[in-house]
């Protein structure tokens, strides 16, 4: 019979090796083998060793599983819903054809064109465009917001926590209150994207550097110098709406950015966004591993040979860089990098190697649906996404937590 010692030591194996990252277990198995090559080495291995072992063996097996698994449905989803988006609209088209249109694109495929000239224009030159910024914002939310909640060890961390939403919606006050803004062009980006790309890389930048003393940036004082920075640039952004009195007529329009739409004119921004994105998400997965370490805290992350303050920055910084790129196309979208993390980290565990591309994709179907719905459901009038993304996502997000109840933990 089993003991019931032996029962409660196999769920705390399991439960330790899944808080743990890669890079200990790989600390941990070569000082095995050294151990092993001590004169000591010849004693049989403990029960306890062996079960340590198998329970890892089985372990890496379902994190495995799960990376074949898992991220392949994710891409399908995130294909699927952009072709179902793209052909949803004023002149529908079939989803078929849309997918095939599409796939011609990519020179692999090769369909016979058996649907109108018009069709394939509409769903490539009008609609294609706001479709994948959709899918692209999605993207840079949910890896960014996978980011910060692992940098700042805080389940309730958000991709506009630390100042990004309030330096980006003074951004496109200031560029609303210039009445040169509307003749800037840069890129295809016009003085409200411009603008509000730069002013959430340099509120970000403002709070790290207030929160730094020493070279050490600690969590706790990023986040409270996040908070304080926020309400600042909010009132500055009050203040102007307020003293300005031209801005009042375009009051209406800054409302509609701030409560988020993705607004994409041209494939050139879609161009440098994808970019943007691309570039990020590939650092992200080199930070992975930074992640999992700071997952036991800094002091032990230092201890196995991290540079915890260096990663840090190069985290803050690329998530920075994915939610600028993101609200320059889209405005303010909530509770996506908020919901899509959590999610993905009950579905697949706690490693950010998976759970990053995992976010991504997941963020992008999330935000692509959305924004669809946003576009059709009172159509011609086009909802706020962020209005979208809050009512369809908070039910879901609840839903799971409370089915997932004391099973899940950050």
């Amino acid at each position: 019979m089993i003991s019931y010692e032996g029962i409660f030591l196999k769920h705390a194996l399991l439960r330790k090796w899944e808080e743990t990252t890669r890079d200990m277990a790989r600390i941990l198995e070569q000082e095995s083998v050294t151990a092993e090559k001590t004169p000591h080495a010849g004693a049989t291995p403990s029960p306890d060793d062996v079960e340590w072992r198998a329970w890892r063996k089985a372990l890496d097996a379902i994190a495995a599983y799960r990376a074949v698994v898992v991220l392949p449905l994710l891409a399908l989803a995130l294909f699927l819903s952009i072709v179902v988006a793209s052909a949803i609209g004023a002149v529908p088209i079939s989803p078929v054809t849309t997918a095939q249109i599409l796939l011609n694109q990519t020179q692999v495929f090769h369909f016979p064109a058996h649907w109108p000239a018009y069709d394939q224009a509409i769903l490539l030159r009008l609609r294609l465009p706001g479709v994948l910024g959709a899918a692209l914002v999605g993207m840079a939310l949910g890896a960014a917001g996978a980011l910060f909640q692992g940098v700042l060890r805080n389940p309730l961390a958000d991709p506009l926590l630390l100042g990004t939403s309030a330096g980006a919606a003074l951004g496109a006050t200031l560029a609303f209150a210039l009445t040169a803004s509307a003749a800037f062009y840069w890129l295809g980006f016009g003085g409200v994207p411009a603008l509000a790309f730069v002013g959430a890389l340099a509120a970000v930048a403002l709070v790290y550097a207030l929160s730094t003393r020493g070279r050490q940036a600690p969590v706790v004082t990023l986040l409270l110098a996040g908070v304080a920075v926020s309400a600042a640039l909010t009132a500055a952004q009050t203040l102007i709406i307020t003293l300005d009195s031209s801005l009042q007529e375009r009051l209406a329009s800054l409302y509609f950015w701030v409560s988020g739409s993705i607004e994409v004119e041209s494939w050139t921004q879609v161009q440098v966004v994808a970019l943007l994105v691309g570039l990020g998400l590939l650092v992200s997965m080199a930070l992975a591993p930074a992640l999992d370490a700071l997952a036991l805290g800094e002091e032990m992350a230092a201890h196995v040979g991290l540079r915890v303050e260096r990663q840090k920055l190069l985290i803050v910084a690329v998530a920075s860089l994915l939610v600028a790129a993101a609200v320059s196309i889209s405005g303010l979208v909530g509770f996506v990098g908020l919901v899509t993390p959590h999610v993905c980290r009950m579905l697949l565990g706690p490693r950010n190697r998976l759970l990053l591309p995992a976010s991504a994709l997941a963020g992008g179907v999330f935000v692509t649906l959305a924004d669809m719905c946003a576009r059709t459901l009172l159509a011609p009038t086009i909802l706020p996404l962020g209005i979208i993304t809050a009512l369809v996502g908070t039910p879901f997000f609840l839903a799971l937590l409370r089915r997932a109840g004391k099973a899940y933990s950050f």
